[in-house]
């Protein structure tokens, strides 16, 4: 068992005190990484942006309000179906199905079948494969396979289905909602439904704090997979802020240098290869002497391009530390999100009878997002106590009201230095 540093040990039991709910697949995937977050305790900032719809709104059929499906048929199937790349991308679609055996274990299930859709258009397809082999819990996984399961929860009230990264936005008639006003009750419209979603902007922040804090050159970048799915957007708009405010507070002179793949799914989630020729231009551009990737499996392919390049690398979704032992050399940390915890979680409540449709936020205050465990071989020579004491302090800002990003505008992206 490796021993790393446990930034936030001091802040558990107010983590405890203050959780309220909780929330980013594969044959074989690797164990998940243990939730203790090191470099920032969780907390949740006082208003996380309102759920957006997934994907690109499409007109749901309308659905009357339905009771929620009984919680305890003979027997309970759970099913997986993954975003676009692959079951053991180390990353958002293995750690979701972690998750998600475990819960299918937790209520006597068997081990969840996964369909990995080869392309988006594959989604309805999937899932419906998924009803018709007799799937009563059904876990999609992705921002962009969003309104496919809103579509197929509205059609089969009486299936249950677990959306990771999935806000349900609704209007008063149960249509998804393009306009993001969300005045449907979800509870009531689409009561089979828990939309997982996360304020990928907290650990983002935290890890912009900690980046602008540990950067020798003053130049520190960050590379996306897509300006297409919020989730993206919204952990680099953090990571900006987050080093900024560092830089403001402490007179220090940080830039920020940021990209993003591409508009192609495949290509900025599930391409190694290219991820890591992306980044070694932008790396040979920008000269960055720290690196953060928001770009799944493509990712990867980022944090070796750091590794080789001599610089620091900050992974995300999950502890990739552990996740990719590859890149263990060179990773500071990660910006995590509870991934397999808020799986679990999920599926645990619906034959307890607790599970409450519409969109579940997960915040640092309720443990679904926070940093991953420092590498030790980096502290505290590189990540010092000081550095570890800002990232502290950033986690008490957000736990106390700081605004990460702007809620109105956190989806859009903010330019770089």
């Amino acid at each position: 068992m490796r021993s790393r540093s446990v930034a936030f040990t001091l802040f558990a039991a107010v983590s405890i005190i203050l959780a309220a709910c909780s929330s980013a697949a594969t044959t074989a995937p690797t164990a998940a990484p243990t939730a203790a977050p090191t470099a920032a305790p969780t907390a949740a900032p006082t208003a996380a942006p309102t759920a957006a719809p997934t994907a690109a709104p499409t007109e749901a059929p309308t659905a009357a309000p339905t009771a929620a499906p009984t919680p305890e048929p003979t027997k309970w199937v759970v099913g997986v179906v993954t975003d676009v790349g692959t079951l053991d991308d180390k990353n958002f679609n293995q750690f979701s199905y972690e998750g998600a055996k475990l819960g299918a274990a937790a209520i006597g299930a068997a081990e969840p079948k996964a369909i990995v859709p080869a392309s988006s258009s594959e989604y309805k397809t999937a899932i419906q494969t998924q009803i018709d082999q007799g799937a009563n819990i059904v876990v999609t996984v992705g921002f962009a396979i969003g309104n496919d399961t809103i579509a197929a929860a509205q059609a089969n009230p009486s299936i249950w289905f677990v959306g990771v990264d999935q806000g349900v936005c609704l209007d008063e008639q149960g249509k998804v909602d393009p306009t993001y006003g969300c005045k449907g009750d979800a509870t009531k419209l689409l009561p089979n439904m828990q939309g997982l979603v996360f304020t990928e902007q907290e650990p983002g922040y935290l890890a912009g704090v900690l980046a602008a804090c540990i950067t020798k050159t003053g130049v520190i970048g960050a590379i996306g997979g897509t300006t297409t799915i919020p989730p993206v957007v919204r952990y680099i708009n953090g990571y900006i802020n987050g080093a900024r405010q560092y830089a403001t507070d402490n007179a220090k002179d940080v830039k920020v240098k940021t990209a993003y793949i591409s508009d192609d799914l495949g290509k900025a989630f599930n391409d190694p290869a290219g991820g890591k020729s992306f980044a070694q231009q932008f790396i040979k551009q920008n000269k960055p002497d720290i690196l953060f990737q928001v770009a799944g499996k493509t990712g990867n392919g980022i944090l070796a391009a750091a590794c080789d390049a001599k610089i620091y690398g900050i992974g995300v979704d999950v502890d990739q530390y552990i996740s990719t032992p590859e890149s263990q050399a060179c990773i500071l940390t990660s910006a995590e999100k509870k991934l397999q915890d808020a799986v679990e979680s999920a599926i645990k409540k619906v034959p307890a009878g607790q599970a409450v449709g519409g969109t579940q936020m997960q915040t640092s205050r309720n443990n679904g997002i926070g940093l991953a465990p420092f590498n030790p071989a980096f502290t505290p020579g590189v990540i010092t106590e000081d550095c570890q004491a800002a990232a502290k302090a950033a986690y008490f800002a957000l736990q106390a009201g700081l605004q990460a990003c702007d809620p109105a505008t956190c989806n859009a992206p903010i330019k770089g230095d």
